[in-house]
């Protein structure tokens, strides 16, 4: 479980940007809520909100197929990782400054929180979910990896990407029974 900083900068690219429902996996907006811009004087003549939206979901699809471990960055001022997407790098130049200082400050305040859970031992819920499975199966869970990507969404959910993946509210697992709504069909897939 960790969050995951490129994602994090372009959930706040969307919803500065006013990009409802966008992406696969669409999710909700963050929290705490990142107000909308009309961005169409930027946009009308590299193709308007219809192509922000279409570049913008390339860059998600890309973010959500990397591992959360390699940290790719954006370089300023001209950004070239999302070269040949000219709506988006105009929204990006224009909020990049906000968008990582809030990235930032969303890293820290998770790190904050999941050093208190680990206190807390509130990732111990994983393991019993996993041995829980491996009774009900009469043997050893098979090797596998569940990658649990946290990010402060305002809806406390979370959204299974296949094969090994979940984008989770950061709340979510103190909810304990809608965590298990969640979490459990994909743990007893898995094992």
């Amino acid at each position: 479980m960790d969050t995951y900083g490129p994602m994090l900068m372009a959930l706040y690219i969307r919803d500065v940007a006013g990009l409802v429902g966008a992406g696969s996996p669409a999710l909700t907006p963050v929290a705490p809520q990142v107000r909308p811009m009309d961005h169409s004087h930027l946009t009308a003549e590299v193709g308007g909100e219809a192509a922000l939206r279409y570049q913008w979901e390339f860059w998600w699809s890309q973010l959500v197929a990397q591992s959360p471990g390699a940290e790719p960055t954006l370089s300023p001022p001209d950004f070239p990782e999302i070269a040949g997407m000219p709506a988006l790098q105009r929204v990006v130049q224009a909020h990049y400054g906000a968008a990582l200082n809030w990235e930032q400050e969303q890293c820290r305040a998770y790190s904050l929180m999941a050093a208190e859970r680990e206190t807390l031992g509130g990732h111990k819920i994983l393991a019993d979910l996993v041995q829980n499975r491996e009774m009900e199966l009469g043997r050893s869970a098979r090797d596998f990896t569940l990658t649990i990507v946290e990010m402060p969404l305002a809806e406390q959910r979370a959204w299974f990407i296949e094969p090994d993946r979940l984008i989770m509210s950061e709340h979510l697992i103190d909810d304990q029974q809608n965590f298990l709504s969640y979490v459990q069909p994909v743990i007893e897939l898995l094992v």
